[in-house]
């Protein structure tokens, strides 16, 4: 007999991609979407991964929105035994607000009756007992400042990182900075620094106004992001929400430095103090978002414009290291000493705004749970 010929089976085409791509990113991002509260977290971290509205087209939907919203539903509900603790959803805690708003304000009340106190006694204590009350007044406002930062809409989730070494840095320059590069400049320096705790007392002031703005920008910010429906229009909406908290801290950032200038004897402009207040109020924004590490560089970068501008004016004393020296003098003879910390915390400032502007314009920075924001 004949061998039978082999049959041959119909050719089918080659799947060139699965048939149903949302199953395939629920599959790569299942993690995600099982512990996600909200489809609101989904499109965050969708984002977060590079994910863009042009993106979920080609998974046949308008926008990350759209998608995250059918991925939450395509999401196998949990058990009710096997159910986790889960972070709530993002948005407000108005709860809290009465207890971060009486913390923001401790630091500026224990530096104003630490002022206070010193110009009461002016005459009456010695010299040693005017370092015990500057120095308790100097442990009662970093410890009220602790807690400050430690609850309501300034605190970081993951911690600041170095920010603390350089703004301790920063504010002791704000206080006897000007008065070294003075002394510097002139051919010094000849003595003991004469401090200027005026930036210092407005500083701390601030940071009430400065807590208040944040939890306004936070709060605009989360209705914005449950009303969008695409990634752009949540972004154009939140640049303009951001430039405005700036300039409302700012508002309330130069009467309270010009009125603790007053108060204190001084005549100087707040330009350097309100310069630096700004940079401390962005990258604690930053870092009250998740992003801690862009706010510690403009701080770094600051310090380190500040401590280049004596060392360059005594490098350049050196024989032929002049012309080293002479864009400090410059600044000096156009703006006078304040013009230094005024120019490095100014441009850590304006570079710390355009980086926010873009960072805190992305979805996937305000879905982390804040207390008081």
């Amino acid at each position: 007999m004949p061998p039978r010929a082999p049959q041959r089976r119909p050719a089918t085409p080659a799947r060139r991609g699965p048939a149903d791509p949302v199953k395939s990113l629920m599959h790569h991002h299942r993690d995600l979407c099982e512990r996600a509260v909200s489809p609101l977290e989904i499109a965050a971290g969708l984002e977060a991964h590079g994910l863009t509205d042009r993106t979920a087209a080609r998974y046949r939907h308008r926008d990350v929105f759209a998608l995250a919203e059918e991925l939450y539903a395509r999401t196998p509900a949990r058990p009710a035994g096997s159910a986790v603790a889960v972070p709530p959803p993002p948005g407000p805690d108005t709860e809290a607000r009465p207890g971060w708003t009486l913390l923001a304000l401790l630091p500026g009340a224990a530096c104003l009756a630490t002022a206070g106190l010193l110009l009461v006694t002016e005459g009456a204590l010695s010299g040693g007992a005017r370092a015990t009350v500057i120095v308790t007044g100097a442990l009662l406002a970093c410890l009220a400042l602790r807690f400050c930062l430690g609850r309501g809409p300034l605190r970081a989730p993951e911690g600041a990182g170095r920010a603390g070494m350089y703004a301790c840095w920063l504010l002791s320059f704000a206080v006897y900075g000007e008065e070294l590069i003075a002394q510097v400049v002139s051919g010094g320096p000849d003595g003991p620094w004469e401090a200027a705790p005026a930036p210092l007392l407005g500083l701390t002031a601030a940071v009430a106004p400065a807590a208040w703005c944040a939890h306004f920008f936070t709060v605009q910010a989360h209705r914005k992001l449950t009303g969008s429906r695409a990634l752009e229009e949540f972004g154009a909406g939140v640049r303009p929400l951001l430039l405005a908290a700036v300039v409302l801290f700012l508002c309330a950032l130069l009467p309270l430095l010009f009125l603790a200038d007053l108060g204190l004897g001084g005549t100087g402009t707040p330009v350097s103090a309100a310069a630096l207040g700004v940079l401390f109020f962005l990258a604690r924004l930053l870092a009250a978002h998740g992003l801690p590490e862009p706010g510690t560089v403009a701080l770094a970068a600051a310090c380190a414009v500040e401590a280049a501008a004596p060392a360059l004016v005594l490098a350049g004393r050196l024989p032929g290291l002049e012309p080293l020296a002479r864009p400090v003098h410059a600044l000096v003879a156009a703006g006078g000493p304040g013009s230094v910390p005024a120019l490095a915390c100014g441009a850590a400032a304006l570079g710390l705004l355009l980086h926010a502007s873009a960072a805190l314009s992305r979805a996937s920075a305000h879905t982390h749970p804040h207390t008081g924001a």
